[in-house]
């Protein structure tokens, strides 16, 4: 599966996906120029993010058809202390702090900056 996301602004959505969270860009569209879709790779994941350009879509439905919560990333990293460190001094929103939940995984919760819930989780 290869979750692509609609972002209204790519360039925080390319911040917060790759800076923050550190993926690597592995495609770009247009090449030259300014872009509407990325690829970016994220361990051994890849998420697409294309900017709302306001031209109509491909399929023909509306890109922002509901309000709530729709969709829930998890991404798995390193640390999730220092990801919500280097995430809380970039501006995101932590929804949930660092904690251990019963499963045994110590998770924790932002907002990327469309509104997406991302969980974070260790690796």
């Amino acid at each position: 599966m290869f979750p692509m996301l609609s972002t209204e602004n790519l360039e925080q959505a390319l911040r917060f996906y790759g800076e923050l969270l550190g993926g690597t860009e592995t495609y770009r569209f247009p090449e030259g120029g300014q872009p509407v879709f990325v690829v970016l790779k994220l361990g051994e994941s890849d998420i697409g993010l294309g900017a709302i350009t306001g031209a109509p879509p491909l399929h023909g439905q509306p890109l922002r058809p509901a309000q709530g919560h729709r969709i829930e990333l998890c991404v798995y990293v390193d640390d999730v202390d220092a990801t919500i460190a280097r995430m809380r001094a970039g501006g995101v929103s932590i929804l949930l702090e660092p904690s251990e939940q019963p499963w045994g995984e110590r998770v924790a919760y932002v907002s990327d900056p469309d509104g997406n819930l991302v969980m974070l989780t260790r690796g």
